[in-house]
């Protein structure tokens, strides 16, 4: 009776184990979704952009109008945060690893909803960082082409 019991407990496990894999495997996929749309491209220029410093791209996903909302302060404008806080961010991101564990955009008529997760570490000016962040951006389809017109990113 005990190598039976025994038996039936691998067997149970070896199935239990499969079964979960196969879980994790789709949750995986539900937490990536939506990343080869051309919103979601823009979303990645854009982050290149500032990881890399490049300001002329950076800019130019932003929609004129866009709204950012960081830390209790908001920026009204691409211009607001091309000449204010888009260059501290650049500076910041450049010595900073970030690893995407979930993204996903859907994209709904005219509008794009991004919503991610992020695990980003390093050291900024002496002081080592490891934390997790989340961010929502809105992006609208302006004559063709995809634009963020709202960021909110939070840690």
């Amino acid at each position: 009776m005990t190598k039976l019991t025994a038996l039936l407990f691998l067997v149970s496990f070896s199935l239990s184990s499969t079964v979960l894999a196969n879980e994790q495997k789709h949750q995986d996929k539900a937490m990536m979704t939506g990343l080869d749309t051309p919103a979601a491209q823009v979303i990645t220029s854009f982050h290149n952009a500032l990881k890399s410093g490049d300001k002329e791209q950076a800019r130019a996903a932003l929609a004129d109008n866009v709204m950012i909302f960081e830390g209790g302060n908001v920026e009204r404008s691409a211009d607001q945060y091309a000449h204010h806080h888009m260059l501290s961010d650049m500076k910041y991101l450049a010595d900073m690893t970030s690893e995407t564990l979930e993204h996903q955009v859907k994209i709904i008529g005219n509008t794009a909803i991004s919503t991610s997760r992020s695990h980003t570490k390093g050291v900024f000016k002496g002081k080592e960082r490891d934390y997790q962040s989340m961010e929502t951006m809105v992006l609208e389809n302006q004559n063709g082409d995809w634009k963020i017109i709202h960021i909110h990113w939070s840690n």
